[in-house]
């Protein structure tokens, strides 16, 4: 019953932020039937003599009614601590000047510095912020820990990329609790009098409290061990910095995309291990020094019990160390979980340990639910302690010698990481939507050299770093020398197999499939029959769309334009959008990639681009190095350095004919020649009109790239009975695009304006928008959308959905 209420609690927090379209007396109803079912069963309980067992409809009904009540209560605790941070957070870009405090050391990449700060004048309580500045040698802005500082800078509200599949800006800052970044121009240092001046007494009173000034120091031995491997002449010095404190500012990028492509990236956080090594290493040196100083103590305590109390704390230490990030906070509360049944001596159960310790960690931070972290370190605790409980129940073996035990630690190491590669795989696929194959392979060769050599000396060396500072860095070579062979190790393999991440298009269904298949392989024998887990794999095999679906979906992609087509048998591409430079952030890698895979798309049939302006076509070359792609149509001719297969020219009059709908060229005419089109791209677009067989209300799209007025009034004198339901906006709803007379003529139920949000260029223009208003032609807008998707229901209803609706953070008030 116990382990219901607690799966019941995370499944509740799991839904955090989730909007729901449920009638208004079901949630009342739920509760209601929870109370009743409970009453029932106390009234049952009572009634029936002791020998009689409750009956086993009644027991069923009341742990559901249980289950449902805490996963209702689990979900409005995390509803209304979401809405609490959201009312805190900047939706604006304006100019501040601000009154900060930093209890944090800065986050270093070769570009740029973030800060995070309190704010301490901008709402009724203080908040977090990022202030970002470039890193530059003769950068005038600096920090420093404990310090107080007014700022000066323009405040960024987060704001990505909101479609399915791709990383959530907006998500990640509200499960930081970082409300605002901010381009920061000047800083003053404030001293405590200052501060105390400007009515920030009670603010200054906490600070200097104990547990506050614990913390701090913790952050400042943090930077002491930054400035201390810095300046000393170790090889690995980034390395070495984030194994030891999860500090990755010394870490070259090189490095970083290595340990991702050979799936070893999760090493550079710190975990369990981190942790445990170093309250072991503490305990060993105690538990030597009572047995050679006060042996007799073990007369009036046992051992176990008296060295719990020191290990507790050595956890809670390095915890605290590592800013009790997700990985060591989980292992901070199955031991203190543990330690404390322990003293109780109360009987472990592992399964129900991690739960309680999940449950409980949501419980102090219910953001957490929102981590990859969070599901990928419980989902490895679980098949570590599934394998665990697999070799306790083995009969007992005689004793081993060196090399038996060193056969089997490696038949261990095995195992477990094959099968924590497979469990984890559905998980990879949420969150990454990429997957390195070399992994388990990777991960059996470096995990003994880093988990016994490295870390431990890295541990050892910084603990001795504070009694003998030369003993110290003695250390810190050593486990140097033990990284190159590490890193010696995964050139070797990066040699032998080139290991790239390869990107898997599988939709949300087949991932729910494929989880629960593999719940039930790893739960214990006597719960569910493992042959139930093929029935879950067969849809991964046999997926089919159905033959009637159809779907259009504008997407995301900030300052311009890329339109999805999707049936069951065509996936169709019009533009690709693109970043302004796709070598330093690619729409095509980064946002389409991710979003084709979560709609199980790993082959586009055709791509038809409208011309080739960067923020049309810029992701087309990035994404085909994800995505296979057929065939290319665009205005005039591809560039030869693009080495991508395309067909001729779109012009009008071309057509292509599906199950349930048409893609025709309207324009450019028939007579156009390249040096027109390249003379005028924007005006020879690929003007492109999708229409359906049979649908209702919305039929009939037009897009219109980027063409403008000219255009527009040769397509009402070619068409004078062309019907228009939905209208992409011309060049993102310029004010040379998108006439009276044009939106007059068409009148469509629905017009879309594909842009970035506060995008320099104004678009869609106030002209455009007192057009569409005065002819009362609704408008949606992608910055404040996100992607929206038109849908065929089996009625041949089209119907859309925005995706920003579905997510209480991805609102823009």
């Amino acid at each position: 019953m116990w382990k219901t209420i607690l799966l019941a609690w995370i499944a509740g927090i799991s839904v955090m932020g989730k909007t729901f379209n449920l009638p208004v007396f079901l949630l009342p109803g739920l509760m209601i039937f929870s109370v009743g079912s409970g009453l029932l069963y106390w009234y049952q309980y009572s009634k029936l003599e002791s020998h009689h067992p409750i009956p086993w409809l009644s027991r069923a009904v009341f742990i559901l009614a249980l289950g449902i009540l805490t996963g209702t209560l689990g979900y409005r605790y995390a509803d209304h601590a979401l809405e609490q941070r959201l009312d805190n957070r900047e939706t604006e870009t304006r100019n501040i000047e601000a009154i900060v405090y930093i209890r944090h050391i800065d986050e270093r990449s070769e570009k740029q510095i973030r800060q995070k700060v309190e704010v301490l004048d901008q709402k009724k309580q203080p908040v977090q912020w990022w202030l970002t500045f470039k890193n530059i040698p003769e950068q005038p802005i600096k920090f420093e820990l404990g310090e107080y500082y007014r700022i000066y800078g323009e405040v960024i509200p987060a704001h990505g990329y909101a479609m399915p599949g791709v990383f959530d800006q907006e998500k990640w800052f509200i499960q930081q609790n970082i409300m605002a970044s901010v381009k920061i121009w000047k800083i003053e240092k404030l001293d405590h009098e200052a501060v105390y001046r400007l009515g920030f007494n009670q603010y200054l009173n906490n600070q200097q409290g104990w547990i506050n000034g614990l913390l701090l120091l913790m952050e400042r031995q943090r930077y002491h061990f930054r400035t201390f491997i810095q300046n000393s002449t170790l090889k690995n010095k980034g390395l070495i910095l984030a194994l030891l404190t999860g500090d990755k500012s010394l870490l070259s990028s090189e490095t970083e995309e290595q340990f991702q492509r050979l799936g070893i990236s999760h090493l550079l956080a710190i975990s369990g291990p981190h942790v445990l090594i170093f309250a072991a290493l503490v305990s060993w040196v105690l538990q030597t020094l009572i047995r050679l100083y006060g042996p007799k103590l073990y007369l009036s305590l046992p051992r176990p019990y008296l060295l719990v109390f020191p290990f507790c704390f050595c956890v809670l230490l390095y915890s605290a160390f590592v800013g009790f990030e997700i990985p060591a906070l989980r292992t901070l509360l199955i031991t203190l979980l543990g330690s404390s049944l322990l003293l109780l001596r109360q009987k472990i159960q592992a399964l129900s340990l991690l739960l309680a310790s999940a449950s409980l960690l949501l419980w102090i931070d219910p953001f957490s639910v929102l981590s990859a972290a969070f599901w990928l370190s419980f989902g490895a605790c679980f098949i570590l302690l599934r394998i665990y409980e697999s070799i306790d129940r083995q009969p007992a073996q005689p004793a081993f010698n060196w090399k038996q035990r060193v056969l089997t630690a490696g038949k261990l190491l095995i195992e477990s990481q094959g099968k924590i590669f497979i469990a984890l795989f559905p998980l990879v696929l949420i969150f990454f939507k990429q997957v390195s194959w070399i992994a388990p392979l990777t991960n059996i060769l470096v995990i003994p050299l880093l988990g016994a050599v490295v870390v431990p000396l890295d541990i050892l060396a910084a603990c001795l770093s504070y009694i003998i500072s030369p003993l110290g860095l003695l250390l810190f070579h050593c486990s140097d020398l033990g990284l190159n062979l590490g890193l010696w190790i995964l050139e070797i393999l990066d040699h032998l197999f080139n290991p790239q991440l390869q990107g898997i298009a599988f939709t949300p269904l087949l991932i729910v499939s494929l989880s629960i298949g593999l719940i039930i392989l790893y739960l214990p024998r006597s719960v569910i029959p493992k042959a139930w887990a093929l029935l879950c794999f067969v849809p991964v095999f046999t997926s089919r769309a159905p033959d009637s679906d159809f779907k259009l979906t504008v997407l995301d992609v900030g300052q311009g334009q890329a339109i999805l087509l999707q049936s069951s048998q065509q996936k169709i591409m019009l533009d690709t959008g693109g970043y302004y430079d796709e070598t330093k952030f690619s729409i095509g890698q980064q946002i389409l990639a991710p979003f084709l895979f979560s709609q199980g798309i790993a082959r586009l049939d055709r791509v038809l681009l409208t011309h080739l302006d960067q923020d049309h076509s810029g992701a087309l070359l990035p994404l085909s190095q994800k995505i296979k792609i057929d065939e290319v149509i665009a205005n005039t001719q591809l560039p030869e350095t693009w080495n991508i297969k395309q067909s001729s020219p779109c012009r009008e009059g071309q057509s292509w004919s599906y199950q349930n709908f048409k893609v025709q060229v309207l324009s450019p005419g028939l007579n156009t020649y390249p040096s027109m089109v390249e003379a005028n791209p924007n005006e020879y677009s690929c003007v492109l009109y999708v229409q359906l067989n049979q649908a209702q209300p919305y039929r009939n799209f037009l897009i219109m790239g980027d063409a403008g007025w000219p255009t527009e009034y040769e397509l009402m004198k070619k068409y004078p009975e062309l019907q228009v339901d939905v209208l992409v906006l011309g060049h993102h709803g310029s004010k040379h695009s998108s006439a009276y007379s044009f939106l007059k003529y068409l009148h469509p139920k629905l017009a879309i304006a594909s842009a970035g949000q506060n995008n320099r260029y104004g678009h869609p223009t106030k002209e455009v928008k007192v057009r569409l208003k005065a002819l009362d032609i609704p408008l949606l807008l992608t910055a404040q959308t996100g992607n929206i998707e038109f849908y065929q229901e089996a009625d041949e209803q089209i119907n859309y959905t925005l995706y920003r609706e579905q997510w209480k953070w991805l609102k823009i008030k």
